[in-house]
């Protein structure tokens, strides 16, 4: 299917994110600011599931919540980003391919899935790692971030990919599924300290790292210093991963640009309005000043 876009109207925008243990996330400022600048009554709303106590609904009681108190659509993030797949009526066509989805646009009664955390990822690495080897890079983690990461990385010219997760079977669907997609031998599912010291890039796609999750997703002592490390998480912004792994020398990418980036493609298809990337990554620098992080 083409994409779909919520029309673009001069009503409120409401849009809100679904995740659990979300309420650091930078992603409400950059869009009410951007919504703003270009005049959009826009409001955007955390749900995060943490916070709804023992009963706190399932997720498809909260979509249709959210559809029927108005809502143009939601972001979607961890836990949910694969949870949500089977509650959508349609996917866009990176969302089918990565089986996963962080962007639900709402519109004449149906449910538009879409996937912007892989061009976010793939715009981040573009730009904050020109010219990184791309021989064999390790990924950890194989959730719903990690499928679009692993698209992103082979749609950008690694050779060989290795995914490393706790749940090994987990590693092995996604390693077989990109080998269907992008030829045989591209990708195995592997054990992350066995690789981790013979590879070019590592990034973590796991939420070890976080500020409510402290910690490594890896030994940092595998890291070589001619390996580049990336990281999805941005809060906060430099990991116990990236502060090892730059003080040994290696090139470092943290996960604000995919952050930024992701979020520039979901407005656009919240509102139907093309966003300015510079004032949205303005507003997430000035939020985490504002937040001490």
């Amino acid at each position: 299917m083409g994409a779909a876009t919520a029309p673009s109207s001069g009503g409120t925008v409401l849009v809100g994110l679904l995740g659990k243990g979300i309420q650091l996330s930078r992603t409400p400022a950059m869009h009410e600011a951007e919504g703003r600048a270009i005049g959009v009554p826009y409001v955007y709303r955390l749900l995060d599931t943490d916070r709804m106590g023992a009963d706190a609904p399932d997720v498809a009681d909260i979509l249709r919540f959210a559809e029927n108190f108005g809502f143009s659509g939601l972001n979607v993030t961890f836990p949910y980003k694969q949870v949500v797949l089977p509650l959508l009526d349609e996917l866009s066509p990176a969302a089918r391919s990565i089986g996963s989805v962080n962007t639900v646009v709402f519109r004449d009664g149906r449910r538009f899935g879409h996937n912007t955390d892989m061009w976010g990822f793939a715009e981040s690495f573009r730009r904050g790692l020109p010219g990184a080897a791309r021989g064999h890079v390790l990924l950890l983690g194989a959730g719903g971030a990690g499928a679009a990461v692993a698209h992103a990385l082979l749609e950008s010219g690694v050779e060989r990919l290795s995914i490393a997760d706790p749940e090994a079977e987990r590693a092995q669907v996604l390693a077989d599924r990109l080998c269907g997609f992008f030829g045989e031998g591209r990708c195995d599912a592997a054990d992350g300290t066995a690789v981790a010291p013979r590879v070019d890039g590592i990034v973590n796609a796991t939420p070890v790292g976080m500020a409510k999750m402290p910690g490594t997703p890896i030994d940092p002592d595998l890291i070589g210093a001619g390996t580049w490390v990336a990281d999805i998480i941005y809060f906060p912004l430099e990991t116990e991963l990236l502060r090892l792994a730059r003080l040994k020398g290696c090139r470092t990418l943290p996960g604000d640009g995919m952050a930024l980036f992701q979020a520039v493609r979901a407005f656009e298809l919240f509102s139907g309005v093309r966003p300015d990337t510079d004032r949205m990554r303005a507003a997430f620098v000035a939020f985490g000043d504002a937040a001490g992080g």
